[in-house]
């Protein structure tokens, strides 16, 4: 995964004897407060698996023995679980309309049925086509009710459904390159990020490594990105879930937040431009940080005047590079004899890409030539002074220069 080289660095706010494995724990005693959920529902579904093993064991289905029902009860409870457990990820508007769309399915059955009971069709013949319109209504309309529940609008029933946001586009998945970046945090913390945040495992992972780095600066951002996690995690108004979903068969970090995006219908929160590039082309919704900070920089029209320092030559001929404060490069041509000088230059054109913007201006030598030269940059020989009307303009305000103590040559 590719990352920016250049992020600034800034101290650790936390103690240098702090070890990221510490943090790591930290992570972990901050998310135990969700474990007592997760125990709860583990000792809801062992009960209700306990009594389906029962019934099976008392009521023999299929008049199995007793072991036998007990299989069956066993494997009913697992597909009843494993059912509830995909249910969760649906949203209150893809339930509504499942159900909706299987009631109606199971009534138009219903009067299928009744329709093939007026027939002189065998009744063997009559059942079978009455439990498989029953099932194929059934079905079609499960499916097709959950794919439009999206389009019921909730609201308008009133508030026993319109608090409820849309699960549709409330995830955002956080990629290592922003939360190392840490303007994210500013971002959220201004509101501009809600709904559910998502860190997976495999990013906390890579996050460590970097902040297990022998490089000292690697080692820094690391903690830092830990440090925008924790910050993140305090936010009321943001619900973070550190989710432990990983694809083994999905070697590159990249790839695997796409396919985590794609599971949870999410967003990707990234500064990566490669990142972006791939994602993008594969449908995923991508927030980037540096087209956030672009669309509030500045405005600059071709024809201003800007005033910048001149630090390298530019790639093509008798061209200059500057850099604004917030890092905007600006191509400047006929500048390069002007390196490390400050100077005046016409904005031409300006560029905006999903890496940056780029500006470019041209330098006016004529321009500079006619402003007026202070008096120090006049350099005056000995042997040819100056006098008469020339010394009166090169001297501030027209005063006239002093009068020699002895008279000129060839003067009388």
């Amino acid at each position: 995964m590719q990352r920016p080289p250049n992020v600034p660095s800034r101290p650790p706010a936390v103690p240098a004897s702090e070890s990221p494995a510490s943090k790591t724990n930290n992570h972990a005693l901050a998310a135990h407060d969700s474990v007592g959920s997760f125990w709860d529902m583990l000792g809801i579904r062992i009960i209700f698996t306990a009594i389906c093993v029962a019934a099976g064991f008392h009521f023999r289905p299929f008049s199995v023995s007793k072991e036998y029902g007990s299989a069956v009860g066993l494997l009913f409870a697992i597909a009843v679980i494993l059912f509830e457990l995909r249910l969760r990820r649906a949203s209150l508007r893809r339930l509504i309309g499942a159900a909706t769309g299987s009631i109606l399915g199971i009534v138009g059955a219903y009067f299928t049925t009744l329709v093939l009971s007026h027939t002189s069709m065998p009744e063997s013949t009559r059942s079978f086509f009455s439990l498989a319109t029953f099932l194929v209504m059934a079905y079609i309309g499960l499916i097709l009710g959950a794919n439009k529940g999206d389009m019921l609008n909730l609201q308008a029933l009133g508030g026993l459904f319109g608090s409820e946001r849309s699960l549709k586009h409330s995830f955002k998945v956080l990629d290592t390159s922003v939360i190392i970046d840490g303007r994210v945090a500013d971002i959220a913390d201004a509101q501009f990020l809600d709904g559910t945040v998502i860190i997976p495992q495999f990013v906390l992972h890579e996050l460590q490594l970097v902040a297990d780095s022998a490089d000292p600066l690697k080692r820094q951002r690391g903690r830092r990105g830990l440090e925008v996690l924790q910050r993140i995690q305090k936010m009321a108004h943001l619900e973070v879930q550190i989710v432990d979903e990983d694809f083994p068969q999905v070697p590159e970090v990249d790839l695997k937040l796409i396919e985590l995006a794609k599971r949870h219908n999410a967003k990707i929160v990234t500064n990566d431009y490669n990142l972006n590039k791939i994602a993008t082309l594969q449908g995923i919704e991508i927030l980037n940080v540096n087209q956030l900070a672009n669309a509030l920089k500045p405005v600059v029209l071709p024809g201003e005047s800007m005033r910048v320092f001149i630090l390298r030559e530019g790639k093509e001929y008798n061209q200059g590079v500057a850099y604004l404060d917030d890092g905007t490069m600006v191509v400047v041509d006929g500048a390069r004899k002007m390196i490390n000088k400050t100077i005046d230059i016409t904005v031409t054109s300006v560029h905006q890409t999903t890496a940056g913007k780029m500006i470019f201006g041209r330098y006016d030598e004529r321009g500079e030539q006619m402003t007026p030269r202070p008096i120090s940059a006049v350099t005056q020989s000995p042997a040819e002074p100056q006098s008469g009307p020339r010394a009166v303009e090169d001297r501030p305000g027209g005063e006239r220069p002093p009068r020699p103590l002895y008279p000129e040559p060839g003067r009388s």
